[in-house]
């Protein structure tokens, strides 16, 4: 029997159910995580053989520990997964401390973590990516935006979503940001990319072919909806793109992925960019080592008519998948915000897309903030039937001031 110890196993919520496909297909699932055992959902309960509760995931040594517990109670760990964005450096630290080789190890770092260093593994697989400079001085940023020109986006090297990223489109703007940069941060500067995200989201097997392949479309940008509050909106793919699909799977091998649920993210450009490309073409944004954030893996599953969460179970048991993919349709996410008055009310967009919505419900603080505070999913099998369901739930009222 497999071992697999899953790190911070209760969040997202959604997380217990890969934990529920990895004991259906007979992995003994262990969780460490710092949320008292009673306080975990039911669900979660029958979905671990064992928990272990540590003070805190921050505690290293804490966790460590729990490791070295399981370890020493049921042999050999066969695999250490968090999916999570944020402990993926304590999952690679805990599989090379303790010579766990299915995953990313602590020296595959750099590539996986920093956008400076993602770059090259995008030109190694053939994709063009956006002029950049790291953000170490005003001086050596000014040079740089002397050749890019006004405006340009900094962000952290080693950064988890939009937080913290910025457009800057003067000078003072320039010098405001290195008055009020967190401080100790290693920063990178871009130049400005007219384009929406196109990802590629795909489950990845030990030998680095794909399981499972779709992807998602982001017309709205995450940095102003996390900057200014802006409406988050998204929506998955009814078929993913031939030139997303050679582009992901070029990046899977340029970057050696094995075994993981993979979300990639590129610029389609929007309009003609002198010196990279023509309007339509797909330029590198960053990888991400894990399934694409919140609710997403539902949302597949929504357009997909399947269960993402076994199919990645599934890779992790037995290196392949029987999961039938049942259907092709768009699933559109859009998270609405608390200080905007909208033309609709809760209750009128039930009552006129009911049947189409799959979830709704209210994010907690620690997700709201990139997503929205109320938040819709909703299936149709036409671009047209997506679009008026975001032109409707966006709708202001006319009273209502810009920012």
């Amino acid at each position: 029997m497999k071992n697999f110890i899953f790190v911070s196993p209760n969040f997202p919520t959604n997380y217990w159910q890969f934990c529920r496909e990895l004991k259906n297909n007979g992995i003994n699932v262990l969780g460490i995580g710092d949320q008292p055992y009673d306080e975990l959902l039911p669900q979660l309960h029958e979905s671990l053989n064992e928990y272990y509760k540590v003070d805190s995931l921050e505690n290293y040594n804490d966790v460590y520990r729990a490791v070295a517990f399981f370890t020493f109670k049921y042999g050999r760990i066969d695999f250490i997964e968090s999916n999570n964005e944020y402990w993926l450096e304590m999952d690679a630290r805990l599989r090379t401390d303790f010579n766990i080789r299915t995953g990313f190890q602590t020296e595959d770092l750099p590539r996986i973590k920093f956008k400076s260093k993602m770059k090259k593994y995008y030109q190694q697989a053939g994709i063009p990516v956006a002029r950049w400079q790291m953000a170490d001085s005003i001086g050596n940023c000014l040079d740089f935006i002397r050749e890019v020109k006004y405006p340009v986006i900094v962000k952290p090297d080693n950064g988890v979503g939009a937080s913290h990223t910025y457009k800057l489109n003067s000078d003072s703007e320039l010098i405001n940001f290195f008055a009020s940069r967190e401080p100790g941060v290693p920063y990178i500067m871009e130049e400005f990319i007219h384009a929406e995200i196109n990802s590629y989201d795909a489950i990845i097997d030990s030998q680095g072919n794909p399981v499972f392949e779709t992807g998602n479309c982001t017309p709205i940008s995450i940095m102003d909806s996390v900057n200014y509050g802006d409406e988050a909106v998204f929506y998955i793919l009814k078929e993913l793109a031939e030139d997303t699909r050679q582009a992901g799977r070029a990046t899977v091998k340029s970057f050696g992925v094995k075994s993981r649920f993979v979300h990639f993210e590129f610029f389609r450009l929007l309009s003609d960019h002198e010196g990279i490309g023509k309007k339509g073409m797909l330029m590198a944004l960053e990888v991400n080592m894990r399934p694409c954030g919140g609710f997403t893996p539902d949302m597949i599953n929504y357009a997909r008519d399947t269960n993402v969460y076994k199919i990645w179970a599934d890779m992790i048991a037995f290196d392949h998948t029987e999961k039938d993919i049942g259907g092709y349709h768009y699933c559109g996410f859009a998270g609405l915000r608390d200080h905007k008055s909208y033309v609709l009310s809760h209750e009128e967009i039930m009552e006129k897309y009911g049947s189409h919505i799959k979830m709704t419900g209210r994010l907690p603080e620690t997700l709201a903030a990139a997503m929205g505070n109320q938040i819709y999913m909703a299936v149709f099998d036409s671009k047209e039937e997506l679009n008026a369901f975001f032109d409707d739930l966006l709708a202001v009222k006319h009273t209502q001031t810009g920012r």
